[in-house]
């Protein structure tokens, strides 16, 4: 499958009261790589596991293959191996006829706030929401992987 999406970096004030009554999904995902050519991680969501392989990105899209896992496996994973994760609550608020996920990161990547719309094609014209602030779609920094490896409370220029 070809996953195409594009993040951006977001008002958190303005996300905050969008927010505010929505019911968010906890997440906790663990990598298994930290190369820039593959991806591999475990992740639980809510009461749900997978396990995640992407290739390289090129531009907004790259190879995705997700599954589906037992949720007590990806809770032993985490237990035994001292992967490096990132914690987060995502929300979907809908904007202009698109989902958009609302990651509102906590631990090591306290204070950042992203929200990523997947697309159906490289060239589809999107509305921008008003609380989006800055579009990082090809900046490395924000993929979660990166996250996991270098925190963005370790970040000197944020």
């Amino acid at each position: 499958m070809i996953e195409m999406e594009r993040k951006f970096i977001v008002d958190k004030e303005e996300v905050a009261n969008i927010i505010r009554n929505k019911e968010g999904k906890a997440i906790i995902q663990a990598y298994l790589t930290e190369s820039t050519e593959i991806s591999v991680r475990v992740r639980k969501k809510g009461d749900k596991g997978f396990l995640t392989i992407k290739g390289k990105s090129e531009g907004i899209r790259r190879v995705e293959f997700e599954y589906e896992i037992p949720a007590q496996d990806v809770e032993q994973m985490l237990a035994a191996m001292p992967l490096p994760r990132v914690e987060k609550t995502r929300y979907e608020v809908e904007y202009a006829g698109k989902c958009w996920e609302i990651d509102w990161f906590h631990g090591e990547n306290e204070g950042l706030v992203l929200a990523e719309v997947e697309l159906t094609h490289e060239a589809e014209s999107i509305a921008i929401p008003p609380w989006v602030s800055k579009e990082v779609s090809n900046d490395a920094r924000y993929f979660n992987q990166y996250l996991a490896f270098h925190p963005f409370k370790t970040w000197a220029n944020r």
